[in-house]
Parts: structure tokens; sequence; C-alpha cells
């Protein structure tokens, strides 16, 4: 799935990363806890989350992730937008809850990562 497919999904907000649009992801990780996310593989894929801290780009860069969704209409304030923009990666943010964003991808197509 392009990132792109994942914006009109979710009818989110580009943050930031929009000339990264047309990446692949293959797998989607719904957590606020970072620890969580660190037990997903690595392959390309889409960090959805609440949290508002510079460790979910920091995670995501460390995971080779291509793209953070911020659900419930959360905004990342400017250092982590600065932050995610110098490691390339793509900045989403929509209104729905993380339950109804993840169920709408996986209904899309876009599976979990598999667990280590």
């Amino acid at each position: 799935m392009k990132v792109r497919e994942i914006q009109d999904i979710l009818s989110a907000e580009i943050i930031c990363g929009e000339e990264f649009l047309e990446r692949d992801v293959f797998s989607a990780c719904g957590s606020d806890m970072m620890s969580d996310v660190l037990a997903y593989v690595k392959e390309q894929a889409v960090l959805l989350s609440g949290l508002m801290n510079p460790q979910v780009v920091r995670t995501a860069e460390m995971m080779d992730m291509q793209c953070i969704v911020f659900v419930r209409g959360k905004r990342p304030d400017d250092s982590i937008i600065a932050l995610a923009k110098d490691r390339d990666i793509v900045l989403l943010s929509t209104k729905l809850p993380m339950f109804a964003s993840c169920g709408l991808l996986y209904e899309n197509g876009l599976r979990g990562g598999a667990i280590r």
C-alpha cells in the first residue's frame, strides 16, 4: 500500500513529507508504547500513535518506518515535525481514534507486522 492510500483511507492531513507519499508500506503497528513498537519486524511499516514526543520519530527511524499517523486529531509540535523532516518520515494526522484507524487499514488490505 502507498502512503498516499493511507492518507486517503484515514482522511488524514499531511503534516510533512508530502514528497514521499508514493512510498510503499507493507505492515502497520498501532501503539502508544514505543517498547511495543520495537517488538515488530521492521519492514517499511506505518506507525499509528497518539503519543506526542520525539521518541515516536526516533522509534520509527530505528524500525525503518516510512510514515507516522497521529490519531485522535493530535498534531505534533514544531520540534517533532523538524525531527521527522530531517529523517524523511511522513507525518499524517487523522481525527479518527486508533482502533478505527487500524481497522480501516486492515479492512483495506494492510496487515500487522510479524512479532519477532
